[in-house]
């Protein structure tokens, strides 16, 4: 069933976002405190740091950047390097498509498919699996066997554990120190964010380490014994996370094979390898490259940078702004020309039987920034 309350539930709580009575402030101060002491734990600290003394970001140069990537690559150094370096492996793995691609199998109608795979399919799929259900838990799936088709529908590059842990972060600490793709730091800050930025800490008590590992519980990925995750520095083990990466791989390999040859299965592949290097970017310009670029009547939400884009809403659903505003809601695009594909499919499935209930936002947000302009304008 649509839940249309508070769907916010399962979003982190932002400090000073709670409406109180002062009868239970100090309780629920203390509570909030708890929260954010948390979250500033949660992820593994880059060696330049957050912020400085003076509670100011800290803006790391390029060069500083990259030498962190490296360092957090390294498997001699640590064992538990495995997930930085397994992305590097990813995108290592997919030159060879590109390659073959250019030199042998270029065609326009094959480059049409790689810029619509690549925008549009894996780009609206980030937002139905990784943004809406394993992050906000927007959704409910009725079965495992959707939610497992779900999380497969295209070709496996990313972890879950690298984008959900630190998008809860993320929303907590939206643009300010803390915030692991701070577009306020550039775009290098945001491209290399998954390596130098998006990994758990490496130190959490067994208590902290079962609070994270709660962030993951839903989505079927199976969770490391606190045991492990002091021997891998994870959430997930690598023997999961490298079979589940090479059974996608070998079933969609043989899918677009028996569809259209090496040719199609090289075009595929070179397009996921795209989205995979230029999703990145997105951390960066959907929170307008660190400026205000609120528009009126647009972007809603001023308690941070994020804006609402044209083309990545109508393309993957990703309203960005509209997303800030109710992180828990199963559809993103609220105004009547914000196409919404990642909703789409919700609604869908949820048509079909596969998706048991959502929240949807869309109601709360018309009657709070739309109704009252629309008053007094009349």
């Amino acid at each position: 069933m649509p839940d249309r309350g508070n769907n916010n539930l399962h979003s982190p709580i932002r400090a000073g976002e709670l409406t109180i009575c002062p009868i239970i402030l100090r309780p629920v101060l203390i509570v909030n405190r708890l929260v954010m002491s948390f979250i500033d734990i949660l992820l593994q600290k880059p060696s330049y740091g957050w912020q400085d003394a003076n509670g100011e970001l800290i803006v790391p140069t390029n060069r500083r950047l990259f030498a962190e990537a490296i360092s957090r690559m390294n498997l001699t150094r640590s064992r538990k390097n495995w997930i930085s370096l397994l992305s590097l492996v990813v995108i290592g793995s997919l030159l060879p498509f590109l390659y073959f691609f250019i030199v042998r199998y270029f065609s326009w109608p094959l480059l049409i498919a790689i810029v619509v795979y690549s925008i549009i399919i894996m780009g609206t799929h980030g937002t139905i699996w990784f943004h809406r259900y394993c992050t906000h838990r927007a959704y409910k799936f009725s079965h495992p066997l959707w939610r497992i088709l779900t999380q497969h529908l295209v070709i496996k590059t990313l972890p879950e554990e690298i984008y959900v842990v630190s998008h809860h972060v993320h929303h907590a600490k939206s643009d300010q120190p803390g915030d692991p793709y701070n577009s306020r730091a550039g775009l290098w800050y945001c491209m290399l964010a998954e390596f130098n930025h998006q990994r758990i800490a490496q130190d959490l008590s067994e208590k902290d380490y079962l609070r994270a590992s709660r962030f993951m519980q839903h989505t079927g990925v199976p969770i490391n014994s606190y045991s492990q995750y002091t021997r891998w520095g994870s959430i997930v083990h690598p023997g999961y996370a490298i079979a589940s990466w090479l059974l996608n791989w070998a079933f969609w390999f043989a899918v677009l094979y028996l569809l259209g040859g090496f040719a199609l299965v090289c075009a595929i592949f070179s397009s996921a390898l795209l989205w995979f290097v230029l999703v990145r970017a997105f951390n960066y310009t959907g929170h307008a490259k660190g400026q205000e670029k609120h528009v009126e009547g647009l972007d809603f939400d001023r308690t941070n940078l994020s804006v609402n884009q044209t083309r990545p809403g109508l393309f993957t659903g990703e309203w960005h702004n509209n997303h800030h505003l109710y992180p828990g809601s199963a559809r993103a695009g609220f105004l009547r020309y914000q196409l919404d594909l990642a909703w789409i499919y919700i609604f869908c499935m949820y048509k079909l039987g596969a998706v048991s209930s959502y929240h949807d936002s869309k109601k709360e947000f018309l009657k709070k920034y739309v109704a009252p302009g629309k008053s007094s304008n009349g």
